[in-house]
């Protein structure tokens, strides 16, 4: 989907330049910009509070329709779903003396999601994918979706490591039409289903990240009249890492699970099977680094010693206890006979 910039010319700051809330005052100072968007410009800025995240837009709707989702996701105890909001205030534009409203948040430091990955090793991607199911599963519970899912817009922070979600310009209420999409992570775009935001549409965009780990390039689909989805299976079955997540991916692409735990459970049994399958060797015995790992005929004398003696000990702790017992009891019935 192609974004509008041109609506942004008047909120166009260059670093360095000093900003003041009309209404409450604070001073703010532009570093570097962040992002640019359909519907608007975010800068990183210095403030009182530190470092923030500061968003200007000529469009005065979308900031009040952003500043109310931050407002909810607030609500939302244990979320990590989007930054903090911190202040909300008009900006008088010096050369034009317009108005530009804007808001303050939270400025969400870490790495995105994709460098994070290449970095630390694929096995990551199950542990940050398994800590974005619960985060949806709870926007959705509230009667949301997130709408513009992808890797740009996940930021993962630490420590600990957690993985956040950044500009909710498209978090739509469920039932209404998505606001904002990428074509890659757009079901409609693949012909699997429409834009109305309902859970689905986000699972769909969650199973395009996983596919995209593997595809950092991303690709397009064919223009020889190839439906969306045999594209798709044929690029899972294809990549090794893909290939083992398939059901679970392909349920998702196909808009089969109702929610984003149904999905995280899935998830769960495929990290579950691959953590518990025993190390082998390629002759198909036990690896020897198992073997090692069983205990010597000395090692085994050790513990039956051990346990003898915690056995000894246990019933010595239990005559003192009950000697104790007695000696308690028999004071309280000579008090009561006196």
């Amino acid at each position: 989907m192609m974004n509008n910039t041109s609506m942004n010319q008047a909120c166009k700051l260059k670093p360095g330049t000093s900003l003041i809330g009309k209404w409450n005052k604070n001073i703010y100072t532009m570093i570097r910009l962040l992002g640019e968007g359909a519907t608007g410009v975010v800068y990183l800025a210095d403030s009182d509070q530190g470092r923030v995240a500061l968003k200007l837009s000529e469009n005065s709707l979308s900031i009040t329709s952003e500043v109310n989702v931050l407002k909810h996701f607030s609500k939302v105890q244990g979320s990590s779903l989007g930054p903090c909001l911190l202040d909300v205030d008009d900006f008088i534009q010096p050369n034009t003396q317009k108005i530009i409203p804007f808001y303050v948040m939270e400025y969400v430091g870490g790495t995105d999601f994709l460098t994070f990955v290449q970095g630390k090793g694929i096995e990551w991607v199950d542990v940050l994918i398994l800590q974005l199911l619960t985060n949806l599963e709870q926007l959705h519970r509230h009667g949301w979706v997130f709408g513009d899912l992808k890797p740009d817009n996940l930021i993962v922070s630490g420590p600990p490591t957690k993985i956040r979600c950044i500009d909710v310009g498209g978090t739509t209420m469920q039932g209404r039409s998505i606001k904002e999409f990428t074509e890659f992570f757009d079901r409609g775009y693949w012909g699997l289903g429409t834009r109305k935001a309902e859970p689905a549409y986000d699972l769909f965009a969650v199973a395009m990240i996983m596919v995209n780990v593997a595809y950092p390039k991303r690709f397009s689909k064919k223009t020889d009249g190839t439906e969306g989805k045999i594209h798709l299976f044929e690029a899972i079955d294809q990549d090794t890492f893909l290939k083992k997540h398939k059901q679970m991916l392909v349920n998702a692409i196909l808009g089969k699970y109702n929610s984003a735990a149904e999905m995280k459970q899935d998830l769960l049994v495929i990290v579950s099977t691959a953590t518990s399958k025993p190390a082998r060797s390629n002759n198909g015995t036990k690896s020897k680094r198992v073997q090692q790992n069983r205990p010597t005929a000395s090692t085994r004398k050790q513990v039956k010693q051990s346990n003898k003696r915690k056995k000894t000990s246990g019933l010595l702790e239990t005559i003192v206890i009950l000697i104790g017992v007695f000696l308690i009891y028999s004071l309280y019935v000579m008090q009561n006979l006196m």
